[in-house]
């Protein structure tokens, strides 16, 4: 099998829910030689990315998601012991959460897991996150990035709240703010005070490490 045709299989598996498929896959590209990262991010993640279309378009719900999400995990505990993260000293620490009144961590989920996946270090909260707790945890953890995300604009408003209380209690400048989801937009980041917005998981690792 050549490693584009397992890519495309891996990230099929994960969309129509075979677990058992997803983790002889992900075994078998360990012995094809192929690095852990290339098959988390061109099979697993790219797998994720489309239940996330089909979630938001409204062919999958919750029930699904969540199938597909512990198929990509099971595929995960097989790769993350392979993965060549290089001697990381100190490793970009982020907490990350979906804002308070929001409960959709799909995209959050993918950006975790990317992180993960490219050695960051990773505290996550979740969903529905009280503002505080963002704060508390960073400072916690000694974490380098806060990291939001919504996809409501009703949530919206307690990215920037936030921030505020960072600049309340002057800790503004030991962090960087970084932001995405659905209604988010480049505008909305300049407009509250946030560090960095990106699009989407491969995105936001990237310019996560340009920033640091």
């Amino acid at each position: 099998m050549l490693k584009e045709e397992m890519f495309k299989e891996l990230s099929t598996a994960v969309v129509e829910m075979e677990e058992e498929k997803v983790v002889e896959l992900c075994q078998r590209s360990l012995e094809m030689n192929i690095e852990a990262y290339e098959t988390i991010t061109k099979g697993l993640i790219d797998g994720m990315d489309q239940v996330g279309k089909l979630y938001e378009e409204e062919e999958y719900f919750l029930p699904e998601v969540l199938i597909c999400s512990d198929a990509m995990n099971e595929g995960l505990d097989i790769l993350k012991p392979h993965l060549n993260r290089g001697i990381m000293d100190n490793p970009i620490k982020v907490v990350i959460g979906v804002v308070e009144g929001d409960t959709h961590d799909i995209g959050k989920n993918l950006v975790r897991v990317m992180m993960e996946a490219s050695g960051f270090e990773v505290y996550d909260l979740g969903r529905d996150v009280p503002l505080n707790n963002f704060i508390e945890e960073a400072e916690k953890q000694k974490a380098h990035i806060i990291c939001m995300s919504t996809l409501m604009t009703t949530t919206m408003p307690g990215m920037k709240t936030v921030i505020d209380n960072l600049k309340e209690r002057n800790l503004r400048d030991k962090y960087k703010v970084m932001i995405g989801g659905g209604p988010v937009s480049q505008k909305f980041a300049e407009k509250i005070g946030a560090d960095l917005y990106t699009v989407d998981a491969n995105e936001a690792v990237r310019k996560a490490k340009e920033l640091m």
